[in-house]
């Protein structure tokens, strides 16, 4: 017996789908969007990205070694509010897979053209404008910030974007290092 997704529907008036039994879905499947993730950017996230390949951590690890650039996207704490004037905040340092570009704050659904500008001359960069090289995206676990980005590359014409959905703290988990890291300046700083 298989299972819809939670959100899944059929359209009014519409033939119910073909199923295919070996292929079930259970209700905390996340399908894959057309668009953009625009909220909710900490929840579960999809298994798969058109054009791209998810990977796992073993797979992270191999291209790790043979020189992937991986590409950080999580976004820079905010500043909290009602600071008093002349106090000084410093956010907590990032632990971050070693190497990683940390592109800050380009994984939002909605990206002003500036930033999406710094996304793609970060990537880039990291490729020395060979947008068929391979590239490894991430931030942090259940984290739509990465898919977004991953899936920008790929609109933007990056033809080897690998997935890593389960970030840093996959990397950690399996006991891999971790190092202090700081944001690529953005644009606008």
């Amino acid at each position: 017996m298989a299972f819809l997704a939670a959100g899944a529907h059929v359209a009014h008036g519409a033939s119910p789908a073909v199923v295919d039994e070996s292929a079930e879905l259970s209700v905390d499947t996340v399908i894959e969007p057309d668009g953009y993730k625009m909220s909710d950017y900490r929840s579960p996230v999809p298994s798969a990205l058109a054009g791209g390949t998810v990977i796992d951590t073993e797979e992270a690890r191999r291209l790790h070694e043979a020189g992937v650039p991986f590409i950080d996207v999580l976004p820079r704490p905010p500043k909290p509010k009602g600071l008093p004037e002349g106090i000084y905040w410093r956010p907590k340092p990032r632990k971050d897979i070693p190497g990683s570009v940390w592109l800050v704050d380009t994984g939002y659904g909605e990206l002003t053209p500036m930033m999406k500008k710094y996304l793609l001359n970060g990537l880039d960069s990291a490729v020395a404008g060979d947008r068929s090289k391979p590239i490894v995206v991430y931030c942090d676990r259940d984290c739509w910030m990465s898919y977004n980005a991953a899936k920008r590359a790929i609109e933007n014409g990056f033809t080897s974007i690998h997935w890593y959905p389960d970030g840093v703290q996959g990397w950690e988990e399996a006991g891999y290092p971790l190092e202090r890291t700081e944001p690529l300046d953005r644009p606008d700083e």
